[in-house]
């Protein structure tokens, strides 16, 4: 039977490369290094290593066999490492995910606050876009999401509490050819340039985009600041959450337009999966607050 013992022999001779040289590393005798891997094989059905004159060699299943088995292994240690922390007084990790659409200036004052109260949690801080918000909460990648917007895992002990809704703001720059038009603008005038977007962070649900026309090309950016400074440049147009470009509209630097087919806002929220509440997690949503607090922190 397969034990963590014959797993982690495997692997060092995988990593040596000879049954003499991984039972010097285990301080057994080589005799007793080819028998175990030989019991694991006959178990498999099926050879993990060619055997040469001095050394050893993995074969395609001892390859594959060698790859599931640290993956295994690490599991292990981490449920070894998380058990020992729990007997201790520790609690599990508390993931939040924050969409990049919500103010930054916020996350920083969160995890102090945090660290003030749970000196024994440890928290994981996760920036996503768009439905990489929903999958980091609905693989159980994160326990609670700051700023979701528009799509709703379905399945699940999730539960919801509105944070207002996101206004957005047509942009283009001082400079750019369109800021001298004073009426709204066509499809037509707008596809002949980039479409500034944040990727959506997503990998299985399907991803979302900022604002784009048919036929128009992206100008894909990180981050709403990489974002302002192409916007600034003139490298492109697009839509941006007035909450960020009120600054800039008001100095000047970027100009909001009209367009003929306007952007609605997007409704926001906070979610999280009941089937983790911790205390940790109680915290976070009481120290979240009610719906206009989270709407003046986050969003305003």
């Amino acid at each position: 039977m397969l034990s963590e013992q014959s797993l982690l022999l495997i692997d060092m001779v995988s990593r040596v490369g000879s049954f003499t040289a991984a039972a010097n590393k285990l301080h057994k005798v080589p005799s007793a290094v080819s028998y175990a891997v030989k019991q694991v094989e006959d178990e498999l059905g099926t050879e993990l290593f060619q055997r040469h004159h001095r050394s050893v060699s993995l074969t395609p299943a001892g390859e594959h066999f060698v790859k599931q088995a640290r993956a295994i292994l690490t599991n292990i240690e981490l449920m070894k490492d998380d058990t020992k922390r729990v007997a201790n007084g520790w609690q599990p990790t508390l993931s939040i995910a924050l969409d990049n659409i919500v103010r930054a200036d916020k996350i920083s004052v969160l995890i102090a606050d945090f660290y003030r109260h749970f000196t024994n949690v440890e928290l994981i801080i996760r920036i996503e876009v768009f439905n990489g918000v929903w999958e980091s909460i609905a693989n159980g990648r994160s326990d609670i999401a700051i700023g979701a917007t528009t799509a709703i895992p379905v399945g699940g002990d999730y539960h919801f509490k509105d944070m207002g809704e996101i206004e957005w703001a047509f942009i283009v720059g001082k400079k750019h050819p369109l800021a001298d038009v004073h009426r709204p603008l066509t499809d037509d005038e707008l596809r002949q340039y980039p479409s500034i977007c944040l990727e959506d962070t997503s990998r299985e649900i399907p991803k979302r985009m900022t604002w784009l026309l048919e036929n128009q090309r992206r100008l894909v950016v990180p981050d709403w600041i990489r974002a302002i400074n192409c916007f600034r440049e003139g490298l492109g147009i697009g839509y941006m959450p007035m909450h960020f470009a009120d600054a800039f509209i008001r100095s000047g630097d970027l100009l909001s337009k009209e367009i003929e087919r306007a952007k609605a806002t997007s409704p926001c929220c906070l979610a999280w999966n009941g089937a983790n509440m911790s205390p940790a997690m109680s915290w976070v949503l009481d120290y979240l607050g009610d719906s206009k607090k989270l709407y003046d922190d986050w969003l305003h």
